[in-house]
């Protein structure tokens, strides 16, 4: 396992904070054993979990033909018909993952292909589980093309916690399913447009594992 270069700043600005922080209260404050311990116990949580947020595990990559993988970790929110209204402009079958805190951030593509499309929205930051959040919060959608009939539109969505989405994708981009496309820094969603026609595997509740679990085929 690894540690994501996206949150090299983050990690070192947090664990800085968090030493100086406790330099100050162990000069100034240093107060009974019992709050003493709860003291660094929170300091030392805190750090921890910064430094998981930013976790790259190494995995192997379920590599499917006719499959789409999961692009990111998480809890399958939603399955069913949506009108897509950014790229395709029709009816797709939408699954949405919910990224908690406690999920791996880094996002892969879904499919090997081409780029066709890529794109940046900054926007709010409400709740990522609510069905606006889509539309209004920031996100970036991506579109990896096989062929006319096989092309898949995946979008990261920045919810309450995340502040950054990042995201390498260019359009004409040659790429290959499982590789890195980027992370959602302290999580959020990503929402999967398939074709009508693609056979789900997955339903409401089930936790997917990006790079490994199938969520359909074309």
């Amino acid at each position: 396992m690894k540690l994501h270069a996206a949150g090299t700043l983050i990690i070192i600005v947090s664990l800085s904070v968090i030493v100086l922080t406790t330099i100050c209260y162990i000069l100034f404050l240093n107060n009974l054993w019992w709050v003493n311990l709860i003291f660094f116990s929170i300091m030392f949580l805190i750090g921890a979990l910064i430094v998981r947020f930013f976790r790259v595990p190494y995995r192997l990559t379920n590599i499917v033909e006719d499959g789409i993988v999961s692009p990111a970790d998480g809890t399958i929110l939603s399955v069913g018909p949506a009108f897509e209204y950014e790229f395709f402009k029709d009816e797709r079958i939408k699954i949405s993952i919910f990224m908690s805190i406690n999920n791996v951030h880094v996002n892969s593509y879904p499919i090997s292909g081409v780029v066709e499309y890529s794109a940046y929205h900054p926007g709010k930051y409400v709740l990522a589980k609510l069905p606006k959040s889509s539309v209004d919060n920031e996100h970036n959608t991506i579109v990896v093309s096989q062929d006319e009939e096989r092309k898949v539109l995946f979008r990261q969505i920045a919810g309450f916690v995340a502040r950054r989405i990042v995201s390498y994708p260019e359009v004409d981009d040659q790429v290959i399913q499982g590789e890195e496309v980027g992370m959602i820094k302290f999580g959020s969603r990503v929402d999967v447009f398939l074709p009508l026609n693609a056979q789900v595997f997955v339903n409401v509740g089930d936790k997917v594992v990006s790079k490994k679990t199938v969520l359909a085929y074309f």
